[in-house]
């Protein structure tokens, strides 16, 4: 029923089933959740992938694409339905190995996607490629695209804005098909970013 009802108020084909940073160990710790274990022959491991799996299945029947973080597909990629999209995040090297197996990617690298990584400096944000490592053209078509991603942990009201900016606006303009255009940092970057700061 909750999912029918968030399918009528959000009508978008892609539906994120998350799937990351599980840590399974309190399923055996917990006396009612281990007894389904043993009653279902499963580690937790195995529960791991049949509660995303079933998630998946759930938001198919419901016409979503299911899209799930990487641990998913660094777990058990070759159960994974072929319409998911894997949502990279733990680093470079998953988007050339998803998209190889036919999965379409979203690059979302930590390492300089993340805009509550402070010490990360919007050049590095430009020069990142979500096709890094990708040559097939084919395979190429299946990124997505890329998301800038920011937690709150480190940011509030007095210091949100100078989080993000200017790093977003670096990840937008240093991926897809902008890339061609904005090969040299020094001349187009700080160009864009000037132009940003006066509007």
């Amino acid at each position: 029923m909750f999912l029918s009802d968030m399918r009528k108020i959000f009508p978008f084909e892609f539906f994120h089933l998350g799937g990351d940073e599980v840590n399974t160990d309190c399923w055996k710790s917990t006396p009612h959740v281990n007894q389904w274990l043993l009653e279902h022959n499963m580690t937790a491991k195995d529960a791991y992938q049949y509660f995303v799996l079933r998630g998946q299945e759930i938001a198919i029947a419901r016409s979503w694409t299911p899209v799930n973080w990487e641990e998913t597909f660094n777990t058990f990629k070759e159960n994974l339905n072929p319409r998911t999209v894997v949502h990279n995040w733990l680093g470079g090297g998953v988007c050339p190995q998803a998209v190889a197996k036919g999965f379409r990617c979203i690059f979302s690298n930590q390492g300089v996607w993340y805009l509550d990584h402070l010490d990360v400096p919007w050049e590095g944000v430009y020069n990142s490629d979500p096709l890094e490592g990708i040559n097939d053209v084919l395979e190429q078509k299946l990124v997505l695209g890329g998301e800038v991603c920011m937690w709150s942990e480190t940011a509030d009201p007095s210091d949100v804005q100078q989080t993000i900016w200017p790093r977003a606006a670096a990840a937008s303009v240093g991926s897809g098909a902008e890339r061609e255009f904005c090969r040299n940092i020094k001349r187009d970057g700080v160009a864009r970013l000037e132009y940003l700061d006066a509007c």
